[in-house]
């Protein structure tokens, strides 16, 4: 099973996809933590990259294709790309990757939610230092204040959930991947799913499309 999750900033792409991951046992790939890996790591990678990310802009196409191309070679099992791709130079690009390394993809998610609730999420989205979790102080908020359920470090605000950011990401995310959706779309592998409602709720319109895609 080979699964891409598309969805604007705060759509909720990221939590689905962790979430059918652990179900069905498959690799999940999020550009966005290999990228801050990098950056945390000061790679010559993260340092290019975090320019683009911190301004809200997108990485250049042939960065993230390099990358996805070496992470699918080292693993040939089923995957869910989350956010990825994100322009059609990508979604070609990944075409290409597929078909020579002898794949196809099951189904390409799309999570549409109103741009006020993307806002109204990632505004309220905090993040663990240590291990990644994330929450939102209005809908997933940690049991202490300020600190992680899981491992009691502090929960800090992403510099790219500042509002300014926020809108030019919306912004940048509508101007570049309509294409996108239209080329999954006429391949037949796009389900458009509503993100705005509940967690479970929209986990269950995600797995009843899956399963007629199997």
């Amino acid at each position: 099973m080979r699964v891409v999750f598309l969805g604007a900033p705060g759509s909720g792409k990221g939590t689905q996809a962790k979430r059918l991951a652990q179900k069905f046992n498959l690799k999940h790939i999020s550009t966005g933590d290999i990228l801050r890996s990098a950056i945390s790591e000061r790679t010559s990678l993260g340092i290019k990259a975090k320019a683009y990310i911190d301004a809200g802009n997108l990485v250049p196409d042939d960065v993230m294709l390099g990358m996805i191309r070496e992470e699918l070679t080292r693993r040939r099992t089923g995957f869910i790309f989350d956010g990825f791709p994100r322009t059609r130079a990508q979604a070609d690009g990944l075409d290409v990757i597929l078909r020579e390394l002898g794949m196809n993809l099951t189904k390409v998610f799309n999570l549409e939610i109103p741009d006020r609730v993307a806002i109204e999420r990632l505004e309220a989205r905090r993040v663990c230092r240590n291990c990644g979790q994330e929450y939102n102080l209005k809908t997933r908020a940690p049991k202490v204040d300020a600190k992680c359920d899981l491992c009691g470090v502090d929960l800090y605000r992403r510099p790219d959930d500042d509002a300014e950011v926020i809108n030019k990401r919306l912004a940048v995310y509508h101007e570049k991947t309509g294409s996108v959706e239209d080329f999954y779309r006429s391949k037949g592998l796009l389900a458009d799913i509503d993100g705005s409602g509940g967690f479970d709720d929209v986990f269950d319109s995600i797995t009843e499309a899956l399963a007629g895609a199997e």
